[in-house]
């Protein structure tokens, strides 16, 4: 570790060096723990609050992130984290490199999946963020989440003065920069979109982390944008570039299945269907943000159910992880109402409201549907050809081929 000399880079040393006072913490009363005089008797009061804060942020961590308990973070390094698993997954695109530059690393989780594959230099200028990011990375390797087969070292330093000519790096700018919520503007990152398209031309090769809902298009030309998702949220747009981008403009990558479409939007058209078939199909947020809906739908020989809106229909079924499929059981007008008479028939013990396109008060429609003993049901506010629909559907399981137990007043 380079160049740490700084009053929090102190402070956390102290606290590593203070083992006693977490288990103290660990083994207090909730109660002792609000008030904090037990602990101040005992430690400094900023070694007490600086420990309070990293047990804090570990819980929250404990969900996401693999030996969080030993793990050194604070709530802005931990908010901008890349997410574990995807971590992983761009990582293995670098497999063939020697030796990666992490830019604005952080607490390091890219840097630990980085350096699964190649030697790695973590970079950042804060140097107490550097000292987390260096001691994760041992910690993981202690508990087998990391590599020791590779070099890691840390360097405190601005990536803007950095000489990356012939270098492969992965950066990912601070989206935040002294503000309570991330920004979308990319001009508005720091570094800033500049930087980042000089890096573009002077790096040999590498990725940039954004935003899925930055002002990413038209902005790179040249290079691969992969649109990643994990669990149905979109978590990140990487832009390639150099010797790892892609042979295409756009990608969309769904975890943790890893399966991945890639194509020129403008490229693909899915036509739209005359009416709603029997099958209504949710796209993943990262086909949908990547622009490639129409591929996809291709793929998966669906349609369209309207020009502005993202949801695909077929009459055939097909397994996939780009779209969530729904067995479809009415397709109603746009009115509540007529939703409501429809459901007093057979109601159903719960429901899930979705929409896309069309204003719906999620929360106050489930709370005016009916209630009874039906299977759940799905009630999706769709654009069909124009128009407003109200679909009701059940969630299809490929396990039985079919959706979940009827109860339809139909039948």
């Amino acid at each position: 570790m380079q160049n740490c000399e700084s009053d929090e880079c102190s402070l956390l040393t102290k606290l590593r060096e203070t083992p006693e006072l977490f288990e103290q913490i660990r083994t207090s009363a909730e109660k002792e723990l609000s008030s904090q005089e037990q602990l101040r008797r005992k430690f400094a009061p900023d070694l007490v609050r600086a420990a309070m804060v990293l047990v804090e942020a570990r819980q929250k961590a404990a969900s996401i992130l693999p030996s969080a308990d030993s793990l050194w973070l604070n709530r802005v390094g931990l908010e901008q984290a890349t997410h574990w698993q995807v971590a992983h997954h761009k990582a293995r695109r670098f497999s063939s490199v020697a030796e990666v530059y992490d830019l604005c690393s952080g607490i390091g989780v890219d840097s630990c999946a980085l350096v699964q594959h190649s030697e790695v230099v973590s970079v950042d200028r804060d140097p107490a963020m550097g000292l987390r990011c260096q001691w994760n990375i041992e910690a993981w390797r202690q508990t087998g989440h990391s590599s020791t087969q590779f070099c890691h070292q840390t360097s405190v330093a601005d990536v803007e003065d950095l000489p990356l000519e012939g270098r492969y790096v992965h950066a990912d700018p601070d989206r935040r920069d002294g503000r309570d919520r991330p920004v979308k503007r990319l001009e508005q990152y720091r570094p800033n979109l500049e930087w980042m398209q000089n890096v573009i031309r002077t790096a040999r090769g590498g990725a940039i982390k954004l935003g899925p809902a930055s002002n990413f298009l038209q902005k790179f030309p040249g290079c691969e944008i992969e649109l990643i998702s994990y669990g149905g949220e979109c978590r990140e747009a990487t832009v390639w570039f150099g010797e790892l981008s892609g042979s295409h403009p756009f990608r969309a990558t769904v975890l943790p299945s890893g399966e991945s479409i890639h194509g020129d939007p403008l490229q693909a058209n899915c036509p739209v269907a005359e009416c709603c078939g029997e099958y209504l199909f949710d796209p993943d947020p990262a086909v949908v943000r990547s622009g490639l809906l129409d591929l996809a739908g291709e793929i998966g020989q669906m349609r369209r159910m309207d020009r502005e809106d993202e949801y695909l229909t077929s009459d055939v079924c097909s397994a996939n992880a780009f779209v969530t499929p729904y067995k479809v059981e009415a397709v109603l007008g746009g009115n509540p109402r007529e939703l409501r008479k429809y459901l007093r028939q057979a109601p159903s013990s719960s429901y899930e409201v979705k929409c896309r396109r069309l204003k719906v008060d999620a929360n106050a429609l489930q709370k005016q549907l009916p209630r009874g003993e039906c299977p759940p049901r799905v009630v999706l506010f769709a654009r069909q050809n124009g128009k407003a629909s109200i679909i009701v559907a059940r969630r299809f399981d490929f396990r039985q081929n079919d959706a979940s137990v009827h109860c339809d007043p139909r039948s």
